[in-house]
């Protein structure tokens, strides 16, 4: 381009293009297309969804071995194992109500239901198995017990001769009273040599509820109440 006296004026800049961004999504935690998070899966990939057995005894024994350190006797030992369970158990209830399906992600809010969710949900997710036996005491309303044949924990622990009332299930036990705690159904739990011919390392858990616990139990009985 020239003007008219003759002098070229450079040629106008060409128009800019602005490329086109999509929006982004806000900081924080990204739900998928399925609408399914991290809590929806197993940890776990491999494809039996297990962990190695020589993987577990050796995280185990040295569970047991940090919580012998500084005890004063096979009680102590064994109050410690129950307090490194417990918070498993509180935070193990609502995770797996979470992952039941719909119709059956129901908190239980009786003390039968509570237990049988123990026996089974509870124990397949921790053991691959049911536990072999629930019963009631026929002493005492208040207390139950739950049999396990061949708890796992204790299969790969060796107890010396001195401590052989000791039983590392102690641990499972705070497990178990965590959850009874977590469902608002109050309870002690200890675990109990119970060995047979046949099973000679056979532990029964022995559950006593609180009395407030038992006494709500028969007004809910009385109501009807089924959960």
């Amino acid at each position: 381009m020239s003007t008219p006296q003759g002098v070229k004026l450079p040629p106008p800049p060409a128009p800019s293009i602005t490329p086109f961004l999509p929006p982004q999504p806000p900081p924080g935690l990204r739900t998928p297309s399925n609408r399914k998070t991290i809590y929806d899966r197993n940890l776990n990939r491999t494809r039996t969804a297990e962990l190695s057995r020589a993987s577990f005894a050796y995280l185990f024994s040295e569970m047991v071995t940090y919580a012998q350190k500084r005890v004063t006797g096979i009680q102590d030992l064994e109050r410690r194992l129950n307090e490194q369970g417990y918070p498993l158990g509180l935070r193990l209830l609502p995770l797996l109500l979470y992952r039941a399906p719909p119709r059956t992600a129901t908190r239980p809010t009786r003390i039968l239901p509570l237990l049988q969710f123990i026996t089974t949900t509870l124990w397949k997710h921790l053991f691959g198995r049911p536990a072999d036996a629930l019963e009631r005491s026929s002493a005492n309303e208040d207390e139950y017990m739950i049999s396990d044949n061949e708890p796992l924990v204790n299969m790969y622990v060796s107890v010396p001769k001195e401590m052989n009332q000791l039983n590392c299930a102690a641990y499972v036990a705070g497990v178990i009273e965590g959850v009874c705690d977590g469902g608002g159904l109050t309870a002690a739990v200890s675990a109990h040599n119970g060995g047979t011919e046949m099973w000679p390392g056979k532990t029964i858990f022995l559950i006593r509820f609180e009395g407030g616990v038992v006494e709500r139990e028969g007004i809910l009985e009385g109501r009807g109440v089924s959960g």
